[in-house]
């Protein structure tokens, strides 16, 4: 039915307003008086679920914060008012039903732990995904609303030890094979049996690779004993048929790395491109390897949404962890090579904690590309997490507006340069008497522009050039990496981020830590994505510690992450300057500060922050336990999950008590519970 609408709305030089039904864009006219209208052509549905968009140059700039509804007749004119988002607005008000988090001024506290890092008694030797229902009751039972974890995706590409990395994916859709429970799929645990898991779950830290072959060896076993009763059944079928799309590459592209002893397609001979009639040729030929892996996704499926409804019925929610970056040899890559810049690699600039910068070897995203069918990839992306969680922290968000790319196959994060970025010309850099050799990089893909080198100040060809042109490369040099791009990288992200954020449930925190353009936190603020505060690394630069009772309602807080040693550890290993002020400063005490982390100064800690005004408090497992002299682990090094300066590090902390003694903890989760009540939480 074709209806007129009609919107005030005052607009600035260049914007434009367009309306958002369903699927459909209508650009709008501007009438005298801030008036734009259109007439478009709706069906009833679209009619009770749509909206405006500010657009400049085609980018979306600002979105309502929710939508418009109406029932009219063909012909009918509808006038409308821009909704703009409360002060006080609670994200999860316009994108949640759960009424826990439906409260105007809801803060919530929480808890972060990998799900390899749970312990229970009935593990066999990592945390499984129906250990999360412990973790749930435990939560729970002390006031706490949200657990936060790290990617669960499949990691597995060599089956070593160094597949324990989790943000080194196969798939950015399928789970990982370990967290698997083996008797709740069916495994039958005889008195052998028993005794190996029992072995494997007394170590103190996961043996990823026992673990993972002895798993995969029971799980083939069951497969052919009773697999096909599984795959005729209704529910696998349905399971199949929901998830085909990257379920049935994502279980060829197993079985050939299997098949071919290694994850890099290029080596695969006649399978090194991926086409779906030859994906299907290899299903017809090998149905038991590639319905092996579709099998185990099942049951994974099956298990963590168990836990999901488990959880949402005791009021507790998860957070899960969108990676930034996909590996090179994973499904996402061999079935789209044209999404991602297969000769470049994603990593971070230097600073204070690596001069040299970082590599990931991730290939960096090809966003021109991925806009041509409105991002679909990100958006199953995000609609597959959406099936596990509330919540989730979109890991390096700054990738979203810019990327640090350094080309194929340079290894040091220096020969690196910002991607989008708007380079210099060449007669732009000699026009001011500047050599380009030593100090600019040339563009990947624009031939003729430079971008000045990161590391040009400290390197040979800076230190021979006059004081004049010193003073003409770093007014280049400062230009371009604080001021030129700050509106540029803003419109990079309303690309993105709007269209993406549009299309799931889940609330978005964005992890907004280092070298931070002015733009944003503006960006961030107007999507309403939380901000990531931690008091070890404030954003104000004059500032040596940020202040929890300064943070905004609109973010999450946390005293520390699993790239950082948890608050014992850092109190041990830090300067004991920088402790001493710290001590003295931030927790108001006097006198010298004691060596260890003494219990009464962790739960002050701790404190600081249940009582911050974040909408979300998310602390480490290893923190809360710190809180309790006869609870906690001895070695507190020994709780450190990622130690960032080891490349190849191994990923296998395990909490050191059971989650059956966590719960039993009768004074422990007395003071857990009272700290979060009296804080308001």
């Amino acid at each position: 039915m074709k209806v007129l609408f009609s919107i005030e709305y005052r607009t600035q030089w260049g914007e434009e307003l367009v309306l958002v039904a369903g699927a459909k864009k209508y650009p709008m006219t501007w009438n005298a008086g801030g008036l734009w209208t259109v007439e478009a052509d709706c069906t009833a549905a679209q009619l009770r679920d749509y909206s405006y968009e500010v657009h400049r140059a085609g980018i979306v700039i600002r979105q309502e914060w929710s939508h418009h509804s109406c029932s009219v007749k063909s012909g009918a004119k509808v006038i409308d008012s821009w909704i703009d988002a409360p002060q006080d607005a609670n994200p999860f008000v316009r994108k949640h039903s759960a009424e826990k988090f439906d409260k105007k001024g809801f803060r919530g506290a929480g808890t972060a732990i990998p799900v390899f890092s749970l312990r229970s008694e009935d593990d066999f030797g990592v945390g499984e995904f129906l250990d999360l229902k412990k973790m749930v009751d435990w939560a729970a039972a002390t006031g706490q609303s949200i657990i936060q974890l790290l990617p669960i995706n499949d990691t597995t590409m060599t089956h070593t030890w160094e597949d324990s990395y989790p943000y080194n994916a196969n798939s950015t859709f399928a789970l990982h094979p370990q967290f698997l429970n083996l008797a709740a799929a069916g495994v039958k645990m005889t008195a052998a049996l028993k005794k190996k898991q029992a072995a494997l779950n007394a170590l103190d830290k996961v043996d990823y690779e026992a673990v993972n072959s002895e798993k995969t060896k029971l799980m083939k076993k069951l497969f052919a004993s009773s697999g096909a009763e599984v795959l005729a059944s209704a529910e696998y079928q349905e399971f199949v048929k929901s998830n085909k799309d990257w379920l049935v590459p994502y279980a060829v592209f197993c079985a050939l790395r299997d098949e071919n002893g290694t994850p890099d397609f290029s080596k695969w001979g006649e399978y090194a491109k991926y086409t779906k009639k030859k994906a299907d040729e290899y299903y017809k030929a090998h149905a038991a390897e590639v319905d092996f892996h579709c099998y185990i996704q099942y049951h994974l499926d099956k298990q963590l949404k168990e836990v999901c409804e488990y959880a949402h019925a005791k009021g507790v929610f998860f957070k899960g962890d969108l990676p930034i970056g996909i590996s090179r040899t994973s499904v996402d890559a061999w079935c789209f090579p044209k999404l991602f810049n297969m000769n470049s690699q994603a990593g971070a600039p230097p600073d204070a904690f690596s001069e040299d910068g970082q590599n990931w070897g991730f290939p960096t995203y090809n966003w021109e590309e991925m806009a041509k069918d409105d991002y679909a990839w990100w958006k199953a992306r995000l609609a597959k997490m959406a099936e596990y969680f509330d919540a989730f922290r979109i890991d390096h968000i700054l990738g979203f507006f810019r990327i640090w790319e350094i080309p194929v196959p340079e290894k040091s994060g220096l020969m690196g340069h910002f991607s989008p970025a708007m380079p210099y010309a060449a007669d732009e850099i000699t026009s001011k008497g500047l050599p380009l050799d030593g100090l600019f990089i040339e563009d990947p893909r624009r031939a003729g522009f430079y971008h000045p080198l990161i590391g040009a100040r400290k390197g040979a060809q800076y230190q021979q050039l006059n004081e004049w042109q010193r003073w003409s490369f770093n007014d280049l040099y400062d230009d371009f990496f604080y001021r030129r791009h700050n509106d540029f990288w803003r419109d990079q992200a309303m690309r993105k981020l709007p269209a993406l954020l549009g299309s799931t449930g889940m609330l978005a925190c964005g992890e907004d830590l280092g070298m931070i353009p002015a733009c944003v936190p503006a960006v961030m603020d107007s999507q309403k994505i939380l901000s990531l505060e931690i008091q070890r690394m404030p954003k104000d630069p004059s500032q040596t510690f940020a202040h929890p009772a300064q943070y905004p309602y609109f973010c999450v807080c946390t005293t520390s992450t699993h790239d950082m040693p948890p608050v014992r550890g850092w109190w041990e290993t830090e300067d004991k300057q920088l402790i001493q002020r710290f001590y003295n400063e931030e927790l108001g005490r006097g006198g010298e500060a004691p060596y260890f982390c003494e219990p009464d100064i962790c739960r002050q800690i701790m404190a600081q922050h249940l009582y911050s005004p974040a909408m979300l408090v998310i602390l480490p497992l290893q923190d809360w336990l710190a809180m309790d002299g006869s609870i906690r682990l001895e070695d507190a090094q020994a709780e450190q999950i990622n130690i960032p300066a080891i490349p190849r590090h191994y990923w296998r902390y395990r909490m050191h008590l059971t989650l059956e003694q966590l719960c039993e903890a009768t004074e422990f989760n007395a003071l857990v519970s009272g700290m979060i009540r009296d804080c308001g939480r």
